[in-house]
């Protein structure tokens, strides 16, 4: 997952979140679905088939989960996969908080990554460049692939849609608002330290190319008397879009 806005406990819903992830499209990736042959029949997330883990999911419970790595081109590489995180805490059963902290104790096994853990009642951050853990308040948030809410151009023009969004807004207006493919110009970039023209490329909140490009769009919410919305809608190279999934839980 490489963008997020996120809006916890505002205007009497638990959580909207909305999420584009990011990928080569030559990765093979299971569309979002409950993962029965897994034996996690409560489990509700896209697979990525190459490393077995997930970007985003939720549970019938109301667990809910999201990553984002952090781009920090030469780091070093951990052994394990950044997508085993969100399905271990989707299958587990502890609180968020005792989650993070015994995660904290391995950071040196995963690439560096921006994990969301929550349930109906709280929501979570750790950023595993500075291991720190923070309970969220309620708020808008945004998150891509450098802190919570840095000043990336694309993060906070989404954040700011979000914010504006009617409370009651529609599943299609505010998939919509994942949809926007303006580039920034250069001098409102990050320097992240990779080629000047994959900077621009990755400036758009909605990437498009033929080898690497937004794959997926999701939108999970979370409403006041605990039901559960998780809509996906899947892209191909040059934003070829490939299908819709939704589910009410």
């Amino acid at each position: 997952m490489c963008l997020i806005a996120f809006a916890w406990q505002t205007a009497g819903q638990p959580l909207v979140m909305l999420a584009n992830r990011d990928e080569f499209h030559a990765r093979p990736t299971r569309a979002a679905a409950f993962w029965d042959e897994e034996g996690q029949p409560d489990l509700l997330a896209g697979k990525d088939l190459e490393a077995g883990g997930t970007w985003m999911g939720v549970t019938r419970a109301g667990r809910f989960a999201a990553l984002t790595n952090i781009r920090s081109p030469g780091a070093r590489q951990g052994p394990r996969s950044r997508g085993e995180l969100v399905t271990r805490y989707l299958a587990d059963d502890q609180h968020p908080e005792a989650f993070l902290a015994q995660l904290k104790e391995q950071l040196d096994d995963y690439a560096g990554f921006n994990l969301l853990v929550g349930d109906r009642e709280q929501l979570w951050h750790l950023n595993s460049r500075d291991g720190r853990c923070t309970a969220l308040q309620p708020g808008v948030y945004g998150l891509s692939n450098d802190s919570l809410d840095s000043a990336w151009p694309k993060l906070e023009a989404l954040r700011t849609r979000l914010a504006s969004a009617p409370a009651n807004a529609d599943a299609e207006l505010l998939l919509e608002l994942l949809a926007d493919s303006q580039r920034y110009p250069d001098d409102q970039l990050p320097h992240t330290g990779i080629d000047p023209d994959w900077e621009r490329a990755l400036s758009a909140a909605f990437i498009v190319g033929d080898t690497y490009g937004t794959r997926a769009s999701t939108l999970l919410r979370i409403d006041q008397d605990g039901g559960i919305e998780f809509r996906e809608r899947r892209f191909g190279p040059m934003g070829a879009r490939l299908g819709d999934s939704t589910w009410a839980l």
